[in-house]
């Protein structure tokens, strides 16, 4: 009899640890798939620090498109300042929230730029580009997209092609509306 109720109370812990270690499982791995927060830039807009310096995108300047072509689908965020500064985020063959890596393995399915327009002379205008080789420059992610908005956050490093110049481009989110 005492060995049965010591069997019963053993198998009883055994079962609540079995629970609760799939419980702590479940609940501490982050997938993949998961984009994180959404961010906190207003709606309409993209916010960012390029090299430690505030930019925030004006609402009326800012646009976000999603094309689908062939059963692939292109999404394009863009954001302007009225200083003549832009971010634009591209994101090929992205059709749910998740994280996106800027370059890797030569791809370019996912880019972004860092762009200053020279207003008195437009041909003096700067871009910086990532992925600028084959490294992971940065991320992307889209914390919600549905056929009406796309939100998310990113960060990357970018490069220009004319002076061999960085920018770093952090604490990056976007909520637009598609």
């Amino acid at each position: 009899m005492k060995t049965t109720r010591t069997m019963n109370g053993l198998k009883t812990n055994f079962v609540l640890l079995l629970m609760l270690a799939c419980a702590m499982a479940t609940t501490s791995c982050k997938k993949n798939e998961d984009g994180g927060p959404g961010g906190d830039a207003a709606p309409g807009t993209i916010k960012a620090k390029i090299n430690g310096a505030a930019f925030a995108s004006l609402k009326m300047t800012s646009v976000a498109n999603r094309i689908n072509v062939g059963g692939t689908s292109m999404i394009t965020v863009q954001g302007n300042e009225s200083s003549g500064k832009a971010i634009v985020l591209v994101m090929n063959g992205v059709d749910s929230p998740g994280t996106y890596q800027i370059g890797g393995s030569a791809s370019i399915s996912i880019s972004a730029s860092y762009t200053e327009v020279n207003i008195s002379n437009p041909t003096n205008t700067q871009v910086w580009q990532a992925p600028f080789d084959s490294s992971v420059s940065g991320e992307i992610k889209i914390a919600e997209l549905t056929d009406k908005v796309i939100k998310g956050t990113f960060q990357f490093t970018a490069k220009n092609s004319k002076d061999q110049s960085m920018r770093e481009v952090t604490d990056g989110a976007f909520n637009m509306s598609l």
